[in-house]
């Protein structure tokens, strides 16, 4: 199998609301726009964003608001907010129809935008798509939900936010909780931690993570799925332990009366295979793409 090549992405600025708003854009061709997960950036697409630029495509990722290289103002952050960015910018920057490629929070974003804006969309692409910005309290079990209920409530007070955010932000936390959630041990790199390090050391991280954990949940799946009108490809990595494939059964079952949509499990990856297996992702969305 060929390596992957990871060439450095190139960094683009652009304003909105009074914002700085970091992305990147690479080929030429009709637009694939990538969204990435909580806590991540355009980065988590460097072994993705070149060969679909290679293959014919012009693609665009962006840092959230709150994430990565972007702002990170004190707001009121929800799905529906980047929501918003995402439309602003493809009015600016694009203005024709986009294929959303998104990984987790990443892809719920990608079907909001593929099922309330169809205008603007061309498919979807869905890599282990979360159920919502956060988990809804009948998703957890009656333990669970005190202990996150708890954890929200610290990390949001003025007195103790800091001290247990500057602890879940310790970069061996967050080397602990990738070999949680991918199944490679080898993708989990010192310059993947790095990646997700960095960002928190922002002014403003520690109300961003408190706003994103208060926020509400957001539309469903369930919700969004009655206004499909365009192609969506589903790809799910198997052992994924927080959003598992057992999760997933709509989708399945959508693909099976449905032509338009397709699902792909993802032998021995996690809750991010196009950064642990990303030839065996690159091509499934390279082949979908051609039909």
């Amino acid at each position: 199998m060929t390596s992957i090549t990871f060439e450095p992405l190139k960094k683009l600025d652009w304003e909105w609301r009074g914002h700085k708003i970091r992305y990147t854009e690479a080929g030429q061709g009709k637009p694939l726009f990538l969204i990435h997960g909580f806590g991540a950036c355009i980065g988590h697409w460097k072994k993705n964003i070149p060969h679909l630029a290679d293959a014919g495509y012009r693609v665009f990722a962006m840092d959230l608001l709150g994430f990565g290289a972007s702002a990170k103002p004190p707001l009121d952050y929800s799905l529906e907010l980047w929501q918003e960015q995402i439309k602003d910018f493809w009015i600016a920057k694009i203005n024709q129809p986009t294929v959303f490629v998104g990984n987790s929070i990443g892809a719920l974003l990608s079907l909001m935008l593929v099922t309330n804006h169809s205008e603007i969309s061309a498919g979807g692409v869905l890599i282990n798509c979360a159920g919502g910005l956060n988990h809804r309290p009948d998703e957890l079990n009656l333990p669970l939900r005190v202990v996150m209920g708890t954890f929200t409530k610290l990390v949001s007070s003025p007195l103790t936010g800091k001290f247990i955010f500057n602890g879940v932000r310790q970069k061996n936390r967050i080397r602990n909780t990738l070999y949680q959630v991918y199944r490679d041990r080898n993708a989990v790199t010192d310059e993947l931690v790095e990646m997700l390090y960095e960002p928190s050391c922002d002014p403003g991280a520690q109300q961003v993570f408190a706003s994103v954990l208060t926020a509400p949940a957001g539309l469903t799946p369930n919700e969004l799925l009655p206004n499909l009108q365009h192609p969506l490809l589903i790809l799910w990595g198997e052992d994924d332990p927080w959003t598992p494939i057992k999760g997933a059964k709509i989708y399945q079952d959508l693909a099976a009366t449905n032509n338009n949509v397709e699902f792909y499990p993802i032998p021995v990856a996690g809750h991010c295979p196009h950064d642990e297996k990303p030839e065996i992702v690159n091509q499934q969305i390279i082949n979908w793409l051609a039909k």
